[in-house]
């Protein structure tokens, strides 16, 4: 029996290592695209690992224009230089990095030492709130704004300049969960539960849902998507500036088996086939959760994706060379 169980593990990695080869092969053209779309990426990045696997992709990603990332909650300015860090072993320094007003944090940040030692770190980082604004008004109507993270900066824009914000041209969240809680999306459902992004700042929430801007909510119905342990070995084995950077990061993160909730939001705009959605509305509530009522959409909503297709297409993209 232990035999049988060996072999078949085995097959699963080779046919899994095929139909990755296979979607590298495809992606070596590069993606064909009449305009790159202007992005910026607000992010907690140093606590979960998967904000850092979310901006890899977006930087090897040419059909985006990364116009900066602006980091959000506690210690801001040590994740501006995790980001300094990372953006500079990707090749890609010259993306400008924003901090946000620093607030209280639970827990410890795990990926802190990542941004110490001055490794391409700037010497300061703009306000992200000023950031923001500042480039909607010079962009009005092509900017989407890829929030992974709790939403200091977006309620500080709509609170200091929302008409400016609504110049948006969208919003792209990570955030909420309307029908499933926290749990492997192959075991038994459970309730929503009051997601860590909504519920770290809910009045930023409730003025984003009520800002008029479109937005484009992934919702943990969608995005508990495990990296196991092949997917990471294929991954981490590339030996490339991105590869690598990864690699040293989820080391530093500590745990085994990361879930890429993050990279959804930059693969649906990639990609929109691989979290199809639907009109919402979305209400969110005194404690947090993101309630789906009766009403005029809000939001387009994501309720469920497939793994192995945004894998296939993860790898190939992070993973190529």
């Amino acid at each position: 029996m232990a035999n049988l169980l060996k072999r078949a593990v085995s097959l699963s990695c080779v046919s899994f290592a095929l139909l990755l080869y296979s979607a590298i092969a495809a992606a070596q053209a590069q993606p064909k695209f009449v305009k790159a779309e202007k992005v910026i990426i607000d992010t907690d990045i140093g606590d979960d690992i998967d904000d850092a696997f979310a901006l890899a992709l977006a930087v090897r990603s040419p059909e985006l224009e990364i116009l900066g990332v602006s980091t959000g909650f506690g210690d801001t300015e040590a994740r501006a230089k995790i980001a300094d860090r990372l953006l500079g072993e990707l090749g890609r320094a010259d993306i400008p990095v924003a901090a946000g007003v620093p607030t209280a944090s639970k827990g410890a940040m795990t990926q802190r030492r990542y941004g110490e030692g001055g490794h391409f770190a700037k010497a300061s980082h703009p306000a992200a709130v000023g950031f923001l604004l500042d480039q909607i008004r010079r962009h009005p109507g092509e900017i989407t704004l890829i929030a992974i993270g709790p939403l200091m900066n977006i309620g500080g824009a709509i609170d200091e300049d929302a008409a400016t914000f609504r110049q948006l041209k969208r919003v792209v969240l990570m955030g909420g969960s309307v029908k499933r809680g926290y749990g492997d999306i192959y075991s038994s459902p459970r309730p929503p539960d009051a997601e860590w992004n909504i519920v770290n700042d809910i009045s930023s929430a409730q003025s984003l849902f009520a800002s008029g801007v479109p937005i484009a909510m992934m919702p943990l119905d969608s995005t508990q998507l495990k990296l196991d342990e092949v997917k990471r070995a294929f991954l981490f084995s590339q030996a490339t500036p991105v590869t690598d950077a990864l690699t040293l990061l989820y080391h530093q993160w500590g745990q085994q088996t990361p879930t890429l909730f993050d990279p959804m939001t930059v693969a649906y705009l990639l990609k929109p086939e691989l979290c199809p959605v639907q009109a919402m509305h979305i209400r969110v509530d005194e404690k947090g959760f993101t309630r789906a009522e009766a009403g005029t959409p809000n939001a387009a909503v994501c309720l469920d994706s497939d793994p192995e297709k945004f894998f296939q297409f993860y790898l190939a993209r992070v993973g190529g060379r």
